[in-house]
C-alpha cells in the first residue's frame, strides 16, 4: 500500500508542474485532464502526508520517552497518544481511498421511476419518489431536468424520467437502484385499510457521445402527435419522438417539449445512456465476483427498501437500516441513507480486498 502510495505522490507533484507549464495550459483538453488528475489524487495525498506527519511526531516522542529527561516526558506521552489515534484512523481512510473508483461516480444521471403494483396508488407512490429526489438533489445545488414523463389524471406518474447534473450525482444517486415499497392507507381506499404498493428505480449514468458509438443506421425514429392525461390532445403538431435501437431492441419516447427536435435530443440523452447500462450489465457479469461484493447491483427487480407509513418507518433491506424518519427522507433528507449504504458498499470492497 504505501510503495504504491510513494508513486501516487510523485505522481501528484508531476502533474502539479504539469499545471502550471505554459503548454498544457494552451492546450485545453490535456489542461482538463491534469485538473481531474490532480482533483482525485489531492484527497490522497493530503491524507498520506497525514499519515507521514503521524509517523514522524510518533517516532519523535518515541526518542524523548527513551532519552531520560522526565521534564519532556509527561509531554511526549500525550504527544505519542494523540499520533497513535492518529495514524490509525488515516491509515483507515487511506484504505478507503485507495479501492478502485467507480469511473461512473463523477458523472450526472438520469433517473428512471415507474409504477409496480398497485395501479394508482403505485403512480402517486412513483410521484412521492420523484419529489423526494428532486428535494434532495435541490439541497445539493444540482440541477434537474424532466425529460420524459406521463402522469395520471390524480397527480401520478405512470413513469417519469428526468436528469440531474451535478459534481458527484451518480456516487450518491446508484444506490437508488431497485424495487421501493410503499405500505399506507391509500386516499383512493375508502375502508381505511393499509395497502402495499411498489414502484422501480432505474438510475442510469450520463454519457456523452464519445462514449457510447451510436450508429445511425442503427436506429428507426418516428414521430407521432404527444398526448396527455386521459389520452387529450396536448399538441396539434407532430412534435413527439419514438426512437428504437434495432441491435438491442431499446425503446425510447419523449413527448414533453412542444419542439421536434428537444425531444429527439433528449431520447438520444436517454437512449445512450441504456444502451451504455446494456454494456455496462454484459462487463460486470464477466466479473460476477466482483459485483457481489457491492451493495445494491442496480438490478432493477430487487427490492432494496419499504417505506412504511403506520409506523413512520424507512427500512434499507440491504443493509437491514431503519430510521424512524418516513416524512424527513420523503422531503429529501437521504444523507443518513445514502452514506450508510457507501460505508456498507466500502466495507465489502475492503473485505474483498483483503481476500484477494
Amino acid at each position: 500500500m504505501f510503495d504504491k502510495l510513494e508513486t501516487l505522490e510523485e505522481r501528484f507533484e508531476l502533474v502539479t508542474q504539469k499545471l502550471s507549464d505554459p503548454d498544457i495550459i494552451s492546450d485545453q483538453e490535456e489542461f482538463r485532464k491534469y485538473c481531474k488528475e490532480n482533483s482525485d489524487l489531492t484527497p490522497i495525498i493530503e491524507k498520506y502526508r497525514e499519515y507521514k506527519t503521524a509517523k514522524a511526531t510518533i517516532a519523535e516522542c518515541k526518542e524523548i520517552l527513551s532519552g531520560g529527561d522526565k521534564e519532556l516526558e509527561e509531554l511526549a506521552k500525550m504527544e505519542l497518544s494523540e499520533a497513535e489515534e492518529t495514524l490509525e484512523a488515516v491509515t483507515g481512510e487511506l484504505k478507503i481511498l485507495l479501492l478502485p473508483k467507480d469511473p461512473n461516480d463523477d458523472k450526472n444521471v438520469i433517473i428512471e421511476i415507474r409504477g409496480g403494483t398497485g395501479g394508482e396508488e403505485a403512480a402517486l407512490f412513483a410521484a412521492d419518489l420523484f419529489r423526494m429526489y428532486t428535494m434532495y438533489a435541490e439541497s445539493k445545488q444540482w440541477r434537474i431536468e424532466i425529460l420524459s414523463s406521463n402522469p395520471t389524471d390524480i397527480g401520478g406518474y405512470k413513469e417519469i424520467t428526468f436528469s440531474v447534473a451535478g459534481q458527484g450525482a451518480y456516487s450518491k444517486f446508484k444506490f437508488e437502484s431497485g424495487v421501493h415499497r410503499v405500505q399506507r392507507v391509500p386516499s383512493t381506499e375508502s375502508q381505511g385499510r393499509i395497502q402495499t404498493s411498489a414502484a422501480t428505480v432505474a438510475v442510469l449514468p450520463e454519457v456523452e457521445e464519445v462514449e457510447v458509438d451510436i450508429n445511425q443506421n442503427d436506429l428507426r425514429i418516428d414521430v407521432f402527435r404527444a398526448g396527455g392525461p386521459g389520452g387529450q390532445c396536448v399538441n396539434t403538431t407532430d412534435s413527439a419522438v419514438r426512437i428504437t435501437h434495432i441491435p438491442t431492441g431499446i425503446v425510447v419516447s419523449c413527448q414533453d417539449e412542444k419542439s421536434q427536435f428537444k425531444n429527439k435530443d433528449k431520447a438520444m440523452k436517454i437512449l445512450r445512456s441504456r444502451i451504455y447500462e446494456e454494456m455496462e450489465a454484459q462487463r460486470h457479469s464477466q466479473i460476477a465476483d466482483e459485483r457481489k461484493s457491492q451493495i445494491g447491483s442496480g438490478d432493477r427487480s430487487e427490492r432494496i427498501r419499504t417505506y412504511n407509513f403506520p409506523q413512520s418507518r424507512v427500512t434499507d433491506h440491504r443493509i437491514n437500516l431503519t430510521l424512524y424518519k418516513l416524512e424527513q427522507i420523503l422531503n429529501g433528507s437521504l444523507d443518513e441513507l445514502i452514506d450508510a449504504l457507501i460505508t456498507a458498499d466500502q466495507a465489502a470492497k475492503m473485505s474483498g480486498e483483503e481476500q484477494n
